[in-house]
């Protein structure tokens, strides 16, 4: 272990004096990098062995001033920090974070409030039901249902699935709490043959295999397609079952038809869940809300704060309008938790024990902005995903495969040689996204689409401009070029 001749700093004093100079020092360094995010590579310009060169030091035996731990941490980061918080990045499905934002859990990291329940936190908790009403609200879904603030739609899927996962055991007449899934009926899920990965995982989370789960045909643009599901529910006639739906396919941004889908669902006595990671904000403006027309007849539904409401990491939501389910499927008490009879227990509705105070980001971002500033959000997003999708896909050696209809857009570079097969149009585009992401002037992430490899071009930040979209297809006419 390493040593040090310096003294041991005083880390343990009772004073507010430490953190002064420190978070100065902090605040200072962050606005520095904020400034020059649009000047800076949107990728990274260190690779593994640098960074962990940087980073990989030995663990002192004597501490050393925090002010050159914060120091030294922001220096050794340097060149591994993405620029995802800027205008530039459409990669995944990835937000910035607005400035209100940002302030707001600032001052969550120096309040540092378990919201577990309204005892540890009651400001906390009264902000959650706020917020709970709000996007309810912003997002037309039912106003009787209950919500949780979890860590991203990946747990948001856990939750609303538990919640489905115990309602359709009980129409059964099996006693989950009680008995658990050994010898309970078989739950059959009805999903997307393009369903995202994390519904297959909060599955796997909750004791539903591979196995229960039935893939449902897809149209040209990832849409579920309403004849497959009726004969797969015609199939599963009788069994506990749950139907999961899409609000923005990762690829393309469809949403599936839930006018059609929700009703044929409802009338075979199946749960309907909605995977609307980022999708489901089309609701919120009233020129993509005929996107998700339906969407609100679910019985749940999980979505992202962190994706396109622009609030840090880690922001995610789940409603479902059965609260009852909700409640059975998270609520643990215990004789040491001091629980409210009249406040909302954040606890009992989602499954994080100690947890971190997220609704003060989402609140301050939502007051900031308003009804309309969200709406405008959404529209900004589209409009700009269009553009870049249309005039990439038009330049020589690109080819536009699918257009935004919402935030998403693909495209492809194909190989030009006589007779290229699809694995030279796969190397190809990604070797074309490595070279507009080694510019450093945008970033872009490949994906599979109909056995096809693609480009695609996610438009998720408040900070995308058309100076932004300009300067992106200048980069990759460039590379196109040569």
């Amino acid at each position: 272990m390493a040593t040090t001749n310096e003294p041991i700093p005083e880390v343990f004093s009772a004073t507010t004096e430490p953190y002064e100079d420190l978070l100065r020092q902090a605040c200072e360094t962050a606005l520095a990098y904020l400034a020059k995010l649009d000047s800076a590579s949107v990728a990274a310009t260190a690779d593994l062995a640098a960074l962990r060169a940087q980073l990989g030091r030995a663990l002192n035996d004597r501490g050393i001033p925090a002010e050159r731990v914060i120091a030294e941490l922001a220096a050794d980061a340097e060149g591994g920090i993405i620029g995802s918080a800027g205008g530039r990045f459409f990669g995944w499905v990835i937000g910035g974070a607005f400035p209100a934002a940002l302030a707001a859990d600032w001052l969550t990291s120096a309040w540092d409030q378990n919201a577990a329940v309204y005892a540890t936190s009651p400001a906390e908790a009264v902000v959650e039901e706020v917020v709970g009403a709000w996007l309810k609200e912003i997002l037309g879904l039912p106003h009787q249902a209950s919500y949780a603030l979890v860590s991203g739609c990946q747990m948001a899927h856990v939750t609303c699935m538990a919640a489905a996962r115990h309602a359709v055991l009980t129409q059964h007449g099996w006693d989950l709490d009680e008995k658990g899934l050994s010898g309970a009926p078989e739950i059959r899920v009805l999903a997307s043959d393009q369903k995202h990965g994390s519904v297959a995982r909060a599955l796997r989370v909750l004791g539903i295999g591979r196995a229960q789960v039935v893939d449902l045909a897809t149209d040209a643009m990832s849409r579920v397609i309403p004849e497959a599901l009726a004969e797969a529910l015609e199939k599963t006639s009788g069994a506990p079952t749950i139907v999961v739906l899409q609000a923005g396919e990762i690829n393309t941004g469809s949403a599936d038809p839930f006018e059609a889908l929700v009703p044929l669902a409802k009338q075979h006595g199946a749960w309907v869940h909605v995977d609307g990671a980022f999708g489901l904000w089309a609701a919120a403006s009233a020129q993509y809300r005929h996107l998700v027309r339906g969407v609100e007849g679910a019985d749940s539904w999980a979505t992202d704060g962190h994706k396109w409401l622009n609030v840090p990491h880690d922001c995610g939501f789940a409603f479902v309008a059965h609260p009852e389910a909700h409640r059975a499927a998270m609520m643990q008490r215990t004789s040491y938790v001091t629980y409210d009879g009249d406040a909302r227990d954040e606890m009992e509705w989602n499954p994080e024990w100690s947890r971190r105070a997220r609704g003060f980001a989402t609140y301050a971002t939502l007051r900031h902005l308003g009804r309309a500033g969200v709406s405008a959000l959404v529209d900004r997003c589209c409009a700009h995903a269009k553009a870049l999708g249309e005039r990439i896909g038009a330049l020589p050696g690109a080819e536009l495969l699918c257009g935004a209809t919402m935030n998403q857009a693909l495209v492809r570079f194909p190989d030009p040689k006589p007779g290229a097969t699809e694995a030279d149009h796969a190397q190809r585009t990604d070797a074309v996204i490595a070279a507009i992401n080694a510019t450093g002037e945008a970033y872009f992430t490949a994906s599979m689409w109909k056995g096809r490899r693609v480009m695609r071009i996610s438009v998720s930040s408040w900070q995308t401009s058309e100076a932004d979209v300009e300067r992106v297809v200048r980069a990759v006419e460039g590379v196109l070029r040569g």
